[in-house]
């Protein structure tokens, strides 16, 4: 493949609107299209079943799927750190995993499970977990330490996740002899259907445990603390490698993912690492200058308001922002400047003002000069045309 990876969604041909279903449906089409075994000997079939493939493999996975459309190409990889989508080494996806998807639904059943060896099962993945937690704005700014309290799947402590009752062992199954999957040949293909004797476990108990009925789990809340850093971000996820469900008769554990939900500031809004904040200053305080006192994340700060000031002007306050999430520095504070009209004047103040604008006269402001020249060449234009 190029060096340049191409959009994984232009790939499967589908729009970024795509369901599940959009997506498997593309998948499989191109699959059948491109696979090795139609074109024996073809590089160039043989690069675009790799590169669909891999296209698939993120736009399946919710989380993968959700770190692609926030962070490209460098999210599906987890190039965002402990943050995002993707799944754990235990969790990646293989070729032959992603080309089941393709046949499932033509000899029934689900997905292999598992696959035993010598009398020995290898159980299933167990499910990812996703927790959303709401947190505050300063809290996302300087990080938190929080205790959730997460309902999930557990090893059986009565038979160690066997599923099996203590003092047996469970059996390899004698219809797929023990490797979950019975395997039929349809033409150039080599199809692997789940066996519905053990249903992919690849193993039979005869002797369930009676604490958890031969799952080889049971639900329960856990307690765990989790280091919220500074400087995230709604919508970003923190990956908790094997705190999710437990697996299926003693499998790796899924992961856990906590999203993140910040709140709104009463005075603060944000832009990537900067804080935004309009001050309002009245029209006096403008045309004279000021020193005023502005709000931070970091406490109040005294910021000088020179004479003249227009309303919109925006001054940065260095190093008042965000953290980067990443450690690289913090954002700045843009502190945008308001100037109120005032709405009930006294009679003194309407006089004052009054004799300010004749004092004034026709000196004219350059905002207001140079707004009046623009209309006079734009009234000039249309005398032209009529």
């Amino acid at each position: 493949m190029a060096a340049h990876k191409r959009d994984y969604y232009e790939v499967l041909s589908v729009p970024r609107t795509a369901g599940t279903d959009e997506i498997k449906k593309a998948y499989r089409k191109l699959a059948l299209k491109f696979h090795p075994d139609r074109n024996p000997g073809n590089k160039e079939a043989e690069e675009k079943f790799k590169e669909i493939s891999e296209a698939y493999e993120v736009l399946s996975d919710t989380q993968k799927r959700q770190a692609y459309d926030q962070f490209g190409h460098a999210g599906a990889q987890g190039g965002f750190g402990g943050f995002g989508g993707g799944r754990s080494a235990e969790g990646s996806f293989g070729f032959e995993d992603l080309f089941g998807d393709v046949f499932e639904d033509f000899f029934g059943g689900g997905r292999r499970k598992t696959r035993a060896r010598g009398g020995e099962r290898r159980g299933a993945r167990g499910e990812d977990l996703r927790y959303m937690l709401n947190i505050s704005f300063e809290e996302a700014a300087f990080g938190k330490k929080v205790t959730l309290d997460i309902p999930k799947d557990v090893p059986c402590e009565t038979c160690h996740g066997s599923g099996a009752k203590p003092g047996t062992k469970p059996t390899a199954c004698t219809q797929c002899e023990g490797t979950g999957e019975i395997r039929f040949q349809q033409g150039f293909f080599s199809i692997a259907r789940t066996c519905n004797r053990c249903r992919g476990e690849g193993m039979m108990i005869s002797s369930p445990c009676a604490t958890c009925r031969g799952e080889g789990k049971v639900r329960m809340h856990k307690k765990m603390e989790v280091d919220i850093p500074g400087g995230v971000d709604t919508g970003q996820s923190l990956r908790l490698s094997k705190e999710g469900n437990a697996g299926a008769q003693g499998g790796p554990a899924g992961d856990l993912y906590v999203v993140l939900q910040v709140g709104e500031h009463a005075i603060f809004s944000r832009e990537n690492n900067d804080v935004i904040c309009e001050v309002p200053v009245s029209f006096a305080q403008a045309a004279l200058g000021t020193e005023i006192e502005v709000p931070t994340l970091y406490g109040k700060v005294q910021m000088k308001i020179p004479a003249g000031t227009q309303w919109g002007k925006v001054f940065r306050l260095k190093d008042k922002g965000f953290p980067d999430v990443h450690g690289y520095g913090k954002g700045d504070q843009l502190v945008k400047i308001v100037v109120e009209t005032p709405t009930k004047l006294s009679s003194e103040q309407k006089e004052i003002l009054k004799r300010f604008a004749d004092i004034s006269g026709d000196d004219v402001e350059p905002l207001r000069k140079g707004f009046l020249n623009k209309m006079k060449d734009f009234l000039g234009c249309l005398f032209l045309v009529f």
